[in-house]
């Protein structure tokens, strides 16, 4: 008979981070490469900026700046980081995987094959044992089944300290000449740093898929660019996502009367803003970073709960909402309460 390791009773999202690259771009850059303007751009989908990475920043290297500020904001060392799962459709580089980049990249201050900076020494690992490291992939709402995925590690004792990061450079997958997806794409990355409690602060994941729509959000050969067909995923939002939503809350124990906070996934605000009332949710905390970050695929939970945590603009030990949905055709979600201040 196997011997079981005894888990925790639950997880905390004990920390947030996020990063977002220096340049910004407006509604009126958007319009130098294709044929729209300011107004259309936000009436249609509420964006106002979004931020690109350069050429030479890659997926790791936003994924590492966010985990760094999770951690540090979690008062956490990495040294003490078992796991590490990162949610990315974006990643070009397949091994090392993106979240193996990250646990390195945390240890050592360099990514995989960079050399250390002059006048520093290199840190010794021949006898260092790393956090297991895994990249998930379904799109939108990666960061929800990253979360799942490092909550149940943790119940089951296979964790004890995890770092769940959402981190895309989707600027590099677009066709700027399709104006339905050039205006909506950016590039960031946001984590949250969990640890094992006694008192569970992480509901359990609920997720699926919807197979009727599978091909309805794309990256896939020979163009290798991020495609969509608007409308049925427009839809699906409005008819379908308020129902999905409400098996994550009532998964959770809880009721939708005691939610405090919506994170969706910042796909749109014509998708947000109709969710939250289907929910009966507009009058509380309806987290819309979309309007300064674009859309974020994996990283827009983490970015946009990382973002309104730091700039105190999130209640503390509430009741939070995730729900992502997006790309595959999949969605998941989780309540979470947030950090404790």
């Amino acid at each position: 008979m196997f011997t079981l390791p005894a888990g925790a009773a639950g997880s905390r999202i004990v920390g947030l981070g996020h990063h977002q690259p220096a340049r910004v771009m407006t509604n009126d850059d958007v319009a130098r490469f294709v044929e729209t303007n300011d107004e259309w751009i936000r009436s249609r989908t509420g964006i106002v900026t979004r931020h690109v990475a350069a050429d030479d920043v890659t997926v790791a290297d936003m994924a590492t700046a966010a985990a760094e500020h999770a951690l540090a904001d979690a008062g956490v060392d990495p040294g003490d980081v078992d796991l590490v799962i990162v949610a990315t459709t974006t990643a070009v580089d397949r091994s090392p995987n993106t979240a193996g980049r990250v646990a390195y990249a945390l240890r050592t201050g360099v990514q995989p094959g960079a050399s250390t900076p002059e006048g520093e020494e290199a840190p010794d690992l021949r006898d260092v044992v790393g956090p297991g490291v895994v990249d998930i992939n379904t799109a939108c709402s990666g960061f929800a089944y990253a979360m799942g995925l490092a909550d149940q590690a943790i119940r089951t004792g296979s964790a004890r300290t995890a770092v769940v990061v959402g981190s895309e450079k989707l600027t590099a997958v677009t066709d700027w000449s399709d104006r339905s997806t050039s205006i909506l794409t950016a590039d960031g990355a946001g984590a949250a740093v969990l640890q094992a409690t006694d008192e569970p602060a992480v509901s359990p994941v609920v997720w699926g898929s919807e197979p009727e729509i599978t091909p309805a959000v794309v990256i896939e050969a020979p163009t290798e660019k991020f495609a969509q067909d608007g409308r049925t995923v427009f839809k699906w939002a409005i008819t379908r996502a308020a129902d999905r939503a409400r098996r994550v809350v009532e998964a959770s124990g809880l009721g939708l009367d005691e939610i405090e906070v919506l994170v969706a996934h910042q796909a749109n605000l014509r998708i947000i803003e109709p969710l939250a009332k289907s929910l009966g949710l507009e009058d509380r905390v309806v987290v819309t970073d979309i309007t300064e970050s674009g859309n974020t695929s994996a990283a827009s939970i983490p970015l946009g709960m990382s973002k309104w945590w730091h700039a105190g603009r999130l209640p503390a030990d509430a009741p939070a909402l995730l729900f992502g949905f997006g790309g595959g055709f999949t969605w998941a979600g989780q309540v979470v309460l947030t950090p404790r201040r």
